[in-house]
């Protein structure tokens, strides 16, 4: 008996943020979605500097340098929210 394994591949390769909203798309087919308000800097971020990210070690974590915020994968898929955040938006 064979079964097939899924092949897990937790890389980014497409990043997108709206007013209330962080959006990855990993190599894997996934998508990880976020509340904007766990990340303070992207919270508070233009519009412009929001779209103006690039991905580091090979789409390990997310990079946006107008307002110097890097976040990993893999701390999205765990949950991980930026240090002492409370839990209503700001």
């Amino acid at each position: 008996m064979t079964s097939s394994v899924r092949r897990v591949d937790p890389r980014a390769i497409d990043v997108s943020v709206s007013e209330a909203e962080l959006t990855v798309d990993l190599a894997d087919g996934r998508k990880v979605s976020v509340p904007l308000a766990w990340f303070p800097r992207l919270l508070h971020a233009t519009p412009a500097q929001r779209k103006r990210w690039k991905l580091i070690g090979d789409g390990q974590g997310i990079h946006w340098p107008g307002i110097d915020e890097d976040l990993s994968v893999e701390g999205l898929l765990r949950g991980v929210s930026a240090p002492d955040v409370s839990k209503r938006a700001v």
